[in-house]
């Protein structure tokens, strides 16, 4: 194994999340600092090829990546706040995607793009803003 290929991995097994190739590389820096962008690109596109890794295109045209763990693949969720990736289970969009191949003879590949909403801490914030705006604007009213 090649030393960038060495450094993204350890990049990834030591992560705490999903992280960009942009953060991949920073993280790599620190390991080894001869290691290329082009070097960290080509590893994890290698990586994804023989399953190792799995990326996900996120909202605004981010692609994140991590270490397959033994469940496999699997769905994730972003939250269009805060931007926080939720790792969602292997089977959460099965009955989606037999409807799917049922009713428009179309296969879904839920692992490639995160779904898109909100998180709990942030809708419970934006509920709370949206509360006080509404007594806010009955408050003026009556006055």
């Amino acid at each position: 194994m090649t030393a960038p290929r060495r450094a993204v991995l350890t990049v990834l097994h030591h992560a705490d999340g999903h992280l960009t190739v942009e953060e991949v590389a920073d993280l790599v820096t620190h390991i080894d600092p001869a290691v290329h962008l082009a070097s960290v690109y080509r590893s994890l596109d290698t990586f994804a090829r023989l399953g190792i890794v799995q990326h996900v295109h996120l909202g605004h045209g981010a692609t994140a990546y991590h270490l397959v763990d033994s469940s496999g693949s699997h769905a994730h969720a972003q939250c269009r706040r805060c931007r926080r990736v939720v790792d969602l289970p292997p089977d959460v969009l099965d009955h989606t995607a037999q409807r799917l191949a049922h009713e428009y003879e179309f296969v879904l590949d839920p692992t490639h793009a995160a779904l898109s909403g909100l998180c709990g801490p942030c809708s419970a914030a934006v509920n709370r803003a949206a509360d006080q705006t509404s007594a806010g604007a009955v408050a003026n009213l009556l006055h």
